[in-house]
């Protein structure tokens, strides 16, 4: 929580920074167009600066060969309206973004250390990126880090030269602004939504429908973990109160037990101010003890638990990197530590406070239980099962949601199944003819290899989501409705490698290429959201909003494919022919009957035989792709951690209801040998004892269910196809409590069965 959520941005006035995005109805936090981007920068107000940056990936050059590298590109400002400067060279020039200037990169203090060796020489020496010559020019700060655009090792210019670029329609920037001073996000927000506003009127084939969102950057950057946080802080309080609870518990029968002692001290001349301090001082060891040991605890299970974060999640999460103790949370420790100090002095000074000295002493010679475990005891325990369980509903829903989550249809079959990127050289492969070829080539030499069993291409594989198009119906009115779908091109063997089903019409075939009218394959949620009730097959597409692409004939249909996030509904997607829309980078696919792990160097050595310049990035298994992904981490780093809580705070629950009945029998040693010498007979002292027990435990399992609806309830959003109210979740965990809790109490149910009437008389 101090990492993410309350530790301040490494940049100065953090709160003055925020994101900013167009939105539409599918994506409320939506890439900029640059021509948007311009505009907003003439025209705002309401930003002291406004910068763009585009996270992406590069083909580095060199002897060893082409390798892809992490980079992102930025305007000219970028650094500036961040406030921070580079620690080495200078930062990038007015002007240094524009298409025609020089090509400089400033580089990230990593990538300095383990390229370059840290060496102070090397501004001015010129790398190869993308086939360009570019010139090293600074490097940034070891604290240093953005984490939308993380890992970024190269920092480069736009250069906003691309054919995206320029089409106001295709938008592939982010924002992030410095308020002016004087101004809200809300008014931030108002103001940018306006000049959306202006701009959809202004280009009404390109912009309708555009509008504006501005959030604290903050909210950007750690916004999807604040659920999963809360969650954890929740659990952590509630594992920290059912432990204050139990040791409470512990202090009232110690001090039940020493109410005579504490009497005849009192009887004796000890001042009342005397035995507090005793209590005071008791109470104050104990705690130091545990704090010492907390934070030792602490710091080691901070290291464990960011070592276990998968490298392709803290990458994104750059904060956590220097997770560990501070000032804030030793002081947040201190204030714990004082809390519990003065409730474990308070519990036995109260009871002192209620207790007359000639009470402690008669009350020390009864054999049965004090006041204190009818009162308060028994209430405490009461609350240690409830928080048990909440914890434990928890816990079984979180993993009960994992489970849904790693079961859910994707469309395909992730086993023996791997995904590689592949990237040339731009300048060798500029021509959709030469990107065609050496697709077909790297298909076929990868299908050659042992234990391959299918090859396909696609621009971008699934379960990573972005790159939409809108399309429009032909023969059906438009009034530049933002028909908004994914958009893949994808080679004939692509889903027979994946192992979807196309549901109707055909696959594409080699002869779908540039020559021929263009085709597409569309999935059953286009179906649902553009044809309910009609046959697609054989009705056309077009882009939006304008009208001068040739039309598409949809020739199949196929099921769902998982293109976006694991806990995200299939979105419509449109597939089209690679070989009619090439691109120059791509994703190859394949299906081996060898362990994935295995093949990936055999294939990225296949593709470097190929042409050494061609860069291979982000080689993985379809399977880690889906256990990796950051909806799978939420639910799983957060079903683990709450379920380690809900463990401990069980095995606490169930101590305490031990020791509590414990207690009560030996208070009623007496009490019970008096029944037994009367003729009550073993059953009946175990139905005594086991019934006090079950009431309690009932007692706690109706209040923790009422707990656990509540708590499941604002844990919603990382709940996944099941209810806040899942009963068989709910009755597995009260049953539980229950066996646990009344196994518990037979031990001391047991020993006072076992009594024999003649000691329990003489006891006292």
């Amino acid at each position: 929580m101090d990492a993410a959520l309350i530790r301040p941005l490494p940049y100065p006035n953090p709160s003055r920074l925020v994101g900013v995005f167009e939105a539409v109805p599918m994506f409320p936090q939506s890439n900029l167009s640059y021509a948007d981007y311009l505009d907003w920068k003439r025209l705002n107000t309401v930003f002291s600066s406004l910068s763009a940056y585009q996270p992406t990936g590069m083909t580095l050059g060199g002897a060893a060969g082409a390798q892809r590298v992490a980079s992102a590109r930025v305007s000219d400002d970028f650094f500036r309206t961040l406030g921070v400067r580079p620690m080495l060279g200078r930062d990038f020039q007015r002007g240094e973004d524009l298409p025609a200037a020089p090509r400089t990169v400033i580089l990230s203090y990593g990538a300095w250390q383990t390229r370059y060796a840290g060496d102070a020489n090397v501004l001015g020496r010129s790398v190869t990126l993308d086939g360009d010559p570019t010139v090293i020019v600074g490097v940034m700060p070891a604290a240093f880090h953005f984490a939308p655009t993380s890992p970024a090792d190269f920092w480069t210019p736009l250069h906003a030269s691309t054919p995206c670029d320029l089409r106001r329609s295709c938008h592939n920037l982010y924002g992030v602004a410095r308020l002016a001073d004087g101004v809200s996000v809300e008014s931030a927000a108002a103001g940018i939504t306006m000049i959306a506003r202006q701009l959809e009127q202004q280009y009404p084939d390109s912009n309708p429908g555009q509008g504006a969102a501005v959030l604290p950057l903050t909210e950007v950057i750690v916004g999807t973990l604040r659920p999963l946080l809360m969650v954890l802080l929740t659990g952590a309080a509630l594992l920290m109160l059912i432990a204050t609870i139990n040791v409470a518990s512990l202090l009232l029968v110690r001090s039940e037990s020493r109410k005579r002692e504490i009497a005849v001290r009192r009887a004796l001349g000890a001042s009342a101010g005397r035995v507090i301090r005793q209590f005071v001082t008791e109470g104050l060891v104990l705690v130091a003890a545990g704090t010492a040991i907390g934070l030792v605890l602490a710091r080691w299970a901070a290291d464990l638990l960011t070592a276990l974060v998968p490298v392709t999640i803290m990458a994104r999460l750059p904060f956590l990197h220097n997770l560990g103790l501070n000032f804030r949370i030793s002081l947040f420790a201190g204030a714990l530590a004082l809390a519990a100090a003065c409730l474990f002095a308070l519990t036995p000074m109260l009871l002192l406070s209620r207790s007359k000295t000639r009470e402690g002493l008669a009350e020390g010679r009864r054999g049965f239980a004090g006041l204190t475990w009818r009162r308060l005891g028994s209430k405490l325990v009461v609350l240690e099962l409830a928080t048990a369980m909440v914890l434990l509903a928890g816990a079984g829903l979180l993993g009960k949601s994992l489970y849904r989550l790693l079961q859910v249809d994707l469309g395909l079959q992730v086993e023996h199944l791997a995904v590689l990127g592949v990237e040339p050289p731009r300048s060798t492969y500029a021509k959709p003819e030469q990107q065609l070829a050496l697709s077909r080539n790297v298909a076929s030499r990868i299908a050659a290899l042992p234990g391959v069993t299918a090859v396909g291409i696609t621009s971008r594989p699934p379960l990573i989501g972005g790159n939409t198009m809108w399309i429009r119906v032909i023969g059906r009115p438009y009034h530049g409705e933002h028909n908004e779908v994914v958009y893949r091109e994808v080679s004939p063997p692509y889903f027979a490698t994946l192992q979807a089903r196309l549901h109707r019409g055909r696959p594409f075939t080699e002869a779908d290429d540039a020559s021929k009218p263009p085709v597409v394959i569309i999935n059953q949620a286009l179906v649902r959201d553009y044809f309910q009730g009609e046959d697609p097959i054989g009705q056309q597409l077009q882009y939006a909003p304008t009208s001068s692409q040739a039309p598409m004939e949809i020739v199949g249909i196929v099921d769902d494919i998982k293109e976006a996030a694991l806990d995200a509904p299939a979105p419509p997607t449109i597939y089209v022919a690679f070989a009619q829309d090439p691109t120059s980078g791509f994703a190859v696919v394949v299906r081996t009957v060898l362990a994935e792990e295995e093949l990936l160097p055999t294939l990225t050595a296949a593709i470097h035989e190929i042409d050494p310049e061609l860069s291979t990035f982000a080689g993985t298994s379809m399977r880690s792709v889906v256990n990796e992904s950051q909806a799978a981490y939420l639910r799983r780093s957060s079903a683990v951690v709450v379920g380690a809580f809900a463990a401990a705070a069980w095995i606490l629950g169930i101590v305490g209801l031990y020791g509590v009945v414990a207690y009560s029998v030996s208070q009623r040693t007496r009490e019970i040998g008096v029944r037994m010498a009367l003729g009550a007979a073993r059953g009946s002292v175990y139905g005594l004892i086991l019934g006090d027990a079950g009431r309690l435990t009932a007692a706690g399992i109706v209040v923790g269910l009422v707990c656990s609806i509540g708590a499941a309830t604002l844990m919603r959003s990382l709940l996944f196809g099941v209810r806040s109210w899942d009963a068989a979740t709910l009755a597995s965990v009260a049953a539980v409590i229950a066996v646990s809790a009344l196994a518990g109490s037979y031990i001391p149910a047991r020993r006072a069965a076992t009594v024999n009437p003649a000691e329990a008389l003489r006891a006292e």
